[in-house]
């Protein structure tokens, strides 16, 4: 079995454990009210987008998100979250550097033992989280449970689903699709963002991602006979029929937005296999993008 195969299948059990965890980090995180930027590179990034549409949409204050390398400079926060498995990432590391004494800033890592343990003010270690595989699943997904935790929106049913996810086998005919969309609405956008990342790290697989209502002003063109598009979450009310007539396979999300992204992990490393690919040699990619100062 693969690491990253290792490594998702735990993920039931990291997220009961850094839910137990959120009240004892509770200093670290945003308060309510304040104004807050979380951001993050890749992975990190899009549980950053969902991290920050849950936190708005539970009234707790705005939130944004970014790429770490596309923080407005000069924008006013209360905190800024960095979300860094490795906690080596040049631009998540510069950006921390630039902010220091200007805004109270908490880094999320799954190593204290790197740069990151001097670069913010404040930091959580989910180092039962880290992972040996370059594609991050069970990181990402533990920190925004941590996240969720945070804001009261965990439930043990989004870990019962989880299991659901890896237990149950995946749709017929998802495997050999020619190409995936994954859609989101709210929150899930981040997620569909990460699952349709997933699939290209892991499968190569050509994939895309969108809001779900902005599905139907273009992308729905690539949607045929032999392609697959999945909804995380609750779909808009006739996109499963519209896909339906283009001849596409619809896989609607039943279970918990996150417990579907492990779902899409497991269906990435399944088209891996297909394409007798190594989904922890994922090409051009390694597990920290490190740049060179020089």
């Amino acid at each position: 079995m693969s690491h990253v195969e290792t490594e998702l299948n735990s993920q039931p059990e990291c997220w009961t454990r850094v839910a137990g965890l959120a009240e004892g980090h509770k200093a670290a995180l945003p308060a309510a009210g304040e104004r807050v930027a979380i951001v993050g590179c890749g992975t990190s990034w899009f549980m950053a987008q969902a991290a920050a549409a849950l936190r708005e949409r539970s009234g707790q204050g705005e939130t944004d998100a970014f790429a770490a390398s596309e923080f407005p400079a000069g924008r006013r926060y209360d905190r800024v979250i960095a979300l860094t498995r490795s906690g080596t990432t040049t631009e998540v590391l510069e950006l921390l550097a630039a902010l220091r004494g200007t805004v109270r800033t908490t880094a999320i890592t799954g190593d204290p033992e790197t740069p990151i343990r001097t670069a913010a003010d404040d930091l959580v270690v989910l180092d039962f989280a880290d992972e040996k595989s370059v594609v991050q699943t069970r990181f990402a997904t533990t920190a925004l449970t941590l996240l969720r935790a945070h804001l009261g929106l965990h439930t043990e049913q989004a870990v019962a689903d989880a299991r659901t996810a890896l237990a149950e086998p995946l749709p017929e005919g998802l495997v050999e699709c020619g190409q995936f969309t994954f859609l989101g609405r709210g929150w899930t956008v981040g997620l569909a963002n990460e699952a349709a990342l997933k699939m290209r790290e892991a499968s190569l697989s050509w994939t895309e991602a969108y809001p779900a209502m902005e599905y139907r002003h273009g992308p729905i063109s690539v949607t045929t006979t032999g392609t697959a598009t999945w909804m995380l979450g609750e779909a808009p009310d006739g996109l499963s029929e519209q896909v339906a007539a283009t001849g596409a396979l619809w896989i609607e999300g039943r279970l918990d937005p996150l417990a579907e992204l492990v779902r899409a992990q497991r269906l990435a490393v399944a088209v891996a296999a297909r394409s007798a690919l190594d989904p922890d040699q994922p090409r051009h990619l390694t597990r920290s993008v490190i740049l060179d100062a020089n």
